[in-house]
């Protein structure tokens, strides 16, 4: 079988399987668990292979037209290079986990069966996103995706947060969807190809006539599907959906395909400067503003979604200094961590029956409860964190140095400013990185209080999965920058002197100023009285132990929700604690800005539509009923009534003729 067969069989099969798992949902349920696994599994197989064959070197190509079109054509076209068959790997990996895992996770829901059909519908656009060597096959993908999202994220729609979720997640990744397609049309338009080839054979040759116009266009639609600043707010809401749909779009999919098409078109942006440069200012907003709201977040999923956010920004970053290697690097490591951390979590929400952390600290022995949950994480956090050895620490450090050697003008792929934009933001967000990672171990896994509850040992298929993903979120990070350097243009993966050490000491200095908030806040939270903060409501949060409130929410479970006086990141924001908890209120700026201005002009549509048109309609109606009551009530029946009006109608005639001729 040739390497092109296999590369189209890889997004097939899931297609398959979701359009089979549909069909049998309901008449044989049966068969849904080893549809939703058995494909994506095979696909992951398969994709082994073409990586094999690919091998790292020249770049697998094959088209057929699809349909003449009389002016562009599109083609269904596949292009493999390194980087198309290690994400597509990483997306088959991250893809199969979570169908096993969510067997287990979602063993008595009873939407199973089109929950697991729609994972396997994502896989499969991913796939064609990796894989296709065509922009408008790429579209296609990238769209359905977007669909997906839509139903997985709304899976538990009974509650109002997972329908409020699931549709601002449609819509904000549709608004970047607009300019983006455009910006594909007037990319097509200029290279007079839809085809990746003949696109980078025309930025090559200088050919692109609106190559600043064109980049901005297509980077609102990356900064929607990645969660880039300023489009990045759906991303924490989507936590309202399901923890395994929540790994696969922030591990392998979704997220990841805007960075994906970055990295595949990079020449297209560095043919405009003004597009690095504000890339590199998009990564670095990103990145330092997602990493401080996660230092305040309170619930386990939303700090590990604006962890997301803020190394994608790495990955963007690395992108805006000319590097796609080391993005491609740390979004392959990053894929490996980000998919064991909520993976991790949804067992510790299943253990714990809450997503706040403010309740998992006052809960002792959680992680006796949950022992493999309690190491996979501290693996994945560590490689978070970027300490060494960990998978993250040379990914993470790869971003930093190709930043550096813009910066200092070791190379010339971007400009200085992006370089440094990119690295000074880059060490900071290293130094938050480490200190929100620490927070979230000590808070789930270091609680004092009441007992955890026991709810004894979780499914197999949800621990054993952790642990698969624990291996590569330790070991890939070192193997990859020696064994692998020819998938990524052949550019060298080690980090630098400088950045390691600036990197590495700076993670350390923040996990250890935060255990040492950690450690004071908890002793003054151990000397308060119960029910201070009723009593001082507008006292200093971290100084002071609230009452707990209860508060239900389906799509979690029961949750506690409470300030917890033993939280570091008050202490270490201050002031700032309360505008990075809200996102720093760019919901509220939207809301006035966007919502309510769209929300006025649909009310004063309605109320024209309703009171001017529909009069006007209503009027028009009116008069020929009027009309016609009239005529009605003259049909008596009565045959002297009919011949005495028109005798009379004739008199009236005749008089109107006499004066008409007398008047003449």
């Amino acid at each position: 079988m040739t390497t092109t067969t296999l590369a189209v069989l890889v997004p097939l099969l899931p297609f398959l399987g979701a359009a089979a798992g549909l069909l049998l949902g309901r008449t044989a349920p049966g068969f849904v668990r080893p549809l939703a696994v058995l494909p994506t599994l095979a696909a992951l197989l398969l994709a082994v292979l073409v990586a094999v064959r690919q091998g790292g070197g020249d770049a697998i190509d094959s088209a057929t037209e699809l349909t003449p079109t009389g002016s562009v054509p599109i083609e269904l076209a596949l292009h493999i290079d390194g980087f198309a068959a290690l994400v597509a790997l990483l997306v088959g990996a991250v893809a199969t986990c979570v169908q096993i895992y969510s067997t287990g996770y979602l063993r008595d829901d009873p939407r199973y069966p089109s929950y697991a059909a729609l994972v396997s519908l994502f896989t499969s656009a991913m796939f064609l996103v990796v894989y296709s060597g065509d922009l408008i096959v790429l579209l296609v993908g990238w769209e359905v995706m977007g669909i997906c999202s839509y139903f997985l994220v709304g899976h538990y729609w009974e509650t109002p947060e997972a329908r409020a979720a699931s549709l601002k997640a449609f819509l904000v990744t549709k608004l970047g969807d607009v300019p983006f397609l455009i910006g594909l049309f007037a990319l097509a338009t200029d290279a007079g190809s839809f085809r990746i080839t003949r696109v980078l054979g025309t930025v090559a040759s200088g050919g692109l006539d609106h190559p600043t116009l064109i980049a901005l266009l297509l980077l609102a639609g990356v900064a929607g599907k990645s969660a880039q600043f300023p489009l990045h707010t759906w991303l924490p809401d989507a936590m309202a959906g399901p923890t395994p749909v929540s790994a696969l779009i922030h591990a392998a999919t979704m997220v990841a395909a805007g960075v994906y098409f970055v990295a595949r078109l990079l020449p297209v942006f560095q043919a405009s400067t003004a597009a690095m440069v504000v890339l590199a200012f998009m990564a670095a907003v990103t990145m330092a503003g997602s990493a401080l709201a996660a230092l305040a977040q309170d619930d386990i999923k939303r700090v590990l979604a604006y962890s997301t956010i803020g190394q994608l920004g790495y990955m963007t970053g690395a992108l805006a200094v000319g590097d796609r290697g080391a993005a491609v690097f740390h979004l392959l490591s990053h894929g490996a961590f980000k998919a064991l951390l909520f993976l991790a979590a949804g067992v510790i929400i299943h253990a714990a029956g809450t997503n706040s952390l403010a309740a998992m600290s006052r809960m002792s022995r959680l992680r006796d409860r949950v022992p493999d949950a309690y190491w996979t994480m501290t693996v994945a956090l560590l490689a978070l964190a970027a300490i060494p050895p960990f998978s993250g620490f040379f990914s993470k450090e790869s971003v930093l140095g190709a930043a550096e050697h813009v910066a200092t003008g070791h190379t010339e792929h971007a400009p200085g400013g992006a370089g440094w934009i990119v690295l000074l933001a880059g060490l900071l967000t290293a130094l938050l990185t480490a200190a929100y990672a620490t927070r979230l171990w000590l808070l789930a896994f270091r609680g004092r209080g009441t007992e955890a509850p026991d709810h004894g040992r979780q499914p197999l298929t949800m621990t054993v999965v952790l642990w698969v993903l624990a291996v590569p979120s330790l070991a890939f990070g070192g193997l990859a920058f020696r064994l692998l350097p020819d998938w990524f243009d052949g550019g060298s993966l080690a980090p630098t002197l400088t950045t390691s050490v600036l990197g590495t000491g700076l993670a350390l200095v923040g996990g250890l100023v935060t255990y040492g908030a950690w450690q004071r806040t908890t002793a003054l939270a151990a000397r308060t009285p119960m029910g201070a903060v009723a009593a001082h409501p507008e006292a200093d949060a971290g100084l002071v132990e609230a009452e707990a409130i209860a508060s239900h929410r389906p799509a979690y479970g029961d949750v506690a929700y409470a300030p917890d006086p033993a939280d570091p990141g008050r202490l270490l924001l201050g002031p700032l604690h309360r505008p990075a908890a809200s996102g720093f209120h760019l919901d509220a700026v939207y809301a006035a800005l966007f919502v309510r201005p769209v929300q006025a002009g649909a009310s004063l549509v309605r109320f024209l539509d309703r009171e001017v048109v529909d009069t006007y309609v209503r009027g028009a109606a009116a008069l020929p009923r009027l009309l016609g009551a009239a005529v009605r009530r003259a049909q008596t029946g009565n045959v002297q009534t009919y011949v005495s009006a028109l005798l009379a109608g004739t008199v009236v005639l005749a008089v109107a003729v006499l004066l008409v001729a007398t008047g003449a």
